[in-house]
C-alpha cells in the first residue's frame, strides 16, 4: 500500500483503487507549509476524534473531493450542521463494508470535545482489511490492553500510532503497542508539530530497531510503500 504522509496525524493510504484519509490537519500546521490542502486526493476521511488537530481541513477537503467523511455519532452530527451531507456514522465495535474493503472501529484512551469546549464523543481507532493489505491507526490514544483483542479478528500489515509523547503514547508505549498488535511495521505520527510533543528521531529509530521492529518517519508530502 502507498502511504502519504502529511504531517502531525494526517495520512491518506492508497488501497483497492481508493485514497483514505485520515484526521486532515494541514493549514495550520508550520511543518506542512508546502502540502496544497486542494490537490489532496480523498475518497474517503476518517476522523478518529473532534480535536481541532485532527479535523480543521475536514470541511475543505470534502467539499473538494466530495469524500465519505466518517467518526463517531457525535462527530457525523457536527459534519451534517456543517453542510457535509455525505458523511457517514461510526462507533467503537462497529463494523461496515465499503468498496475498498472494511472498516472496524475501536476504542482509543484519549478525550474528545470540539474547538468550543462541546463534547466531541468517545475517540476511536479503525482497523482496515483490503485486498491490498490491512492495518490500524489507533488515533490520539494511550497505551491499552485493548489493543490485544486487534490480532483476534485481523492480520496486519502495519500500524499507525502516536508517538510524540505527553498527550499520547511516546515511543516506549507504541514499541509495546507494536507487539500487543502483532506487527513489525510502524508509521509514526503526532509528533514535531507542538513544541511540548518535539521528539528525537534518530533515538526513536534507535529504539524501535533494538526492539526488532522497523519505524517509518517520512518527510511530510512524500510517500512510502508499506
Amino acid at each position: 500500500m502507498k502511504v502519504t504522509y502529511y504531517g502531525h496525524s494526517c495520512f491518506s493510504v492508497y488501497a483497492n483503487g481508493k485514497h483514505i484519509l485520515f484526521d486532515p490537519f494541514i493549514t495550520p500546521n508550520e511543518l506542512a507549509k508546502e502540502v496544497d490542502v486542494d490537490a489532496i486526493k480523498a475518497d474517503y476521511i476518517f476522523i478518529s476524534h473532534a480535536h481541532y488537530d485532527h479535523i480543521l481541513d475536514v470541511e475543505r477537503i470534502a467539499k473538494n473531493t466530495g469524500a465519505k467523511v466518517l467518526g463517531n455519532f457525535e462527530i457525523y452530527n457536527w459534519l451534517l450542521k456543517n453542510g457535509i451531507e455525505n458523511a457517514h456514522p461510526i462507533n467503537p465495535g462497529g463494523k461496515f463494508n465499503f468498496d475498498f474493503g472494511t472498516v472496524k472501529c475501536v476504542v482509543a484512551q484519549h478525550p474528545s470535545s470540539f474547538i468550543d469546549g462541546t463534547y466531541g464523543g468517545i475517540a476511536c481507532g479503525f482497523v482496515l482489511t483490503t485486498s491490498d493489505g490491512n492495518f490500524y491507526y489507533s488515533g490520539d490514544t494511550a497505551l491499552t490492553l485493548d489493543m490485544q483483542l486487534i490480532p483476534k479478528f485481523t492480520k496486519l500489515d502495519f500500524a499507525v500510532f502516536p508517538i510524540g509523547d505527553g498527550l499520547t503514547m511516546g515511543i516506549e508505549e507504541a514499541i509495546e503497542a507494536s507487539k500487543l498488535v502483532g506487527v513489525t511495521k510502524i508509521l509514526g505520527v503526532h509528533y514535531d508539530t507542538f513544541g511540548f510533543i518535539v521528539m528525537d528521531h534518530q533515538k526513536a529509530m534507535n529504539d524501535f530497531k533494538s526492539a526488532g521492529l522497523e519505524l517509518f518517519l517520512p518527510k511530510i508530502n512524500s510517500t512510502i510503500d508499506l
